[in-house]
């Protein structure tokens, strides 16, 4: 059965000399792959312009019954294909699609988190400003998404962030992994960033970074599959 689908492009794969497999998150399927014919021809460098992690397209597959891998025809861009990318931009799209190709490992079809993923990455596309941010507020938000977004009702000033329970509280809990004060007191600040603030909060590359370790840390705790990104290392040394 033929079915349109809309996709973001995660991670693609050689198989053979004759195919690639590419890993998408999709609105109507949730995580799937896809069997991508190869070529050295002009559609060939199209498809792979379209297909590159964290693009945003649609396609026709063959979906059928078992675990056979469905072709797909008819693959169209959803948004704009920009043949001489920003270098920034697409270091950090790379990371985005790494970050949900090692969260999203067995995700069934979920409205709102493909929306989320998909009109981020549609706003990342067209923005100016903010962009070292970029990766931390994606992070930040999709926290929502993903059940562990922290309760900042339970904020006072001088709270430790308990970050196994992601509440904030007035002593240490027993089992070590928190947030000193300070830290803390950051993590209540920075839950206040979105799209259209985060140009406004200036920080520092090692005040980043610092940001970005913690947040790893703290899906960790939640996601062990999280320790495997490999973009870690080039968005460091990008930010």
């Amino acid at each position: 059965m033929y079915e349109r689908i809309d996709c973001i492009a995660l991670r693609l794969v050689k198989h053979s000399d004759r195919s690639s497999i590419l890993s998408a998150y999709t609105r109507q399927r949730g995580r799937m792959s896809f069997l991508v014919p190869a070529g050295n021809g002009k559609e060939a460098a199209r498809r792979r312009a379209v297909l590159m992690p964290g693009s945003r397209f649609s396609c026709v597959a063959n979906i059928r019954e078992g675990n056979q891998i469905p072709n797909m025809r008819d693959v169209m861009p959803r948004g704009e294909v920009n043949v001489f990318p920003d270098p920034v931009k697409s270091a950090t799209t790379l990371f985005i699609a790494d970050f949900m190709n090692t969260l999203l490992r067995e995700q069934l079809p979920d409205e709102l988190m493909f929306e989320y993923c998909d009109s981020m990455l549609a706003f990342h596309d067209s923005s100016t400003k903010g962009i070292a941010n970029f990766h931390l507020l994606f992070m930040i938000r999709m926290m929502h998404f993903a059940g562990i977004e922290p309760d900042v009702s339970t904020y006072s000033p001088g709270y430790l962030f308990d970050m196994v329970d992601g509440v904030f509280r007035d002593s240490a809990p027993l089992h070590g992994k928190y947030l000193e004060r300070h830290e803390a007191q950051a993590v209540a600040n920075l839950l206040r960033m979105n799209h259209r603030n985060m140009s406004r909060w200036k920080l520092s590359a090692s005040q980043r970074n610092q940001i970005l370790d913690r947040l790893i840390e703290y899906y960790s705790l939640h996601f062990s599959s999280l320790r495997s990104m490999k973009s870690l290392d080039v968005l460091r040394s990008l930010f």
